[in-house]
């Protein structure tokens, strides 16, 4: 038999814990901000773009970042994740500068090979396809 002066239960057993401290947030109804779906997949898709959806991921980066910009600027704050947007937009904007400079160059060397000829080694032998 326990002597009188035992608790039963012990101390912190069964009993309910401590509230936690005020943080200083005002409360949100639903929680914490959730990241908008948009953001992810504008970042991921820009990303994506140099390596392995050259154009279409930085075109769908652009498309997605500025929708999710757009939705969690109206949210409220309900909705996060606008950097993520940003930074896709930033990346889909230089992905399509870096292929119009590609096309560009493409354009010229095909410009100058068909005004001056090109000149190949086909199995050892140098030959020479001259434009017109």
């Amino acid at each position: 038999m326990p002597p009188p002066s035992a608790q039963w239960p012990p101390p912190g057993v069964g009993s309910t814990p401590p509230s936690a401290p005020p943080t200083g947030q005002p409360w949100q109804p639903g929680g914490p901000p959730r990241t908008n779906g948009y953001a992810l997949a504008s970042l991921i898709l820009g990303i994506a773009g140099f390596v392995v959806l050259p154009l279409l991921g930085h075109v769908l980066a652009l498309v997605f970042g500025y929708i999710a910009k757009g939705q969690i600027d109206r949210s409220g704050g309900v909705e996060e994740g606008r950097g993520m947007a940003v930074a896709g937009i930033i990346l889909g904007w230089i992905g399509i500068g870096l292929s119009v400079l590609v096309v560009i160059g493409i354009i010229i060397v095909v410009a100058v090979a068909a005004t001056h000829g090109v000149h190949i080694i086909i199995n050892g032998t140098p030959v020479t396809i001259s434009p017109g």
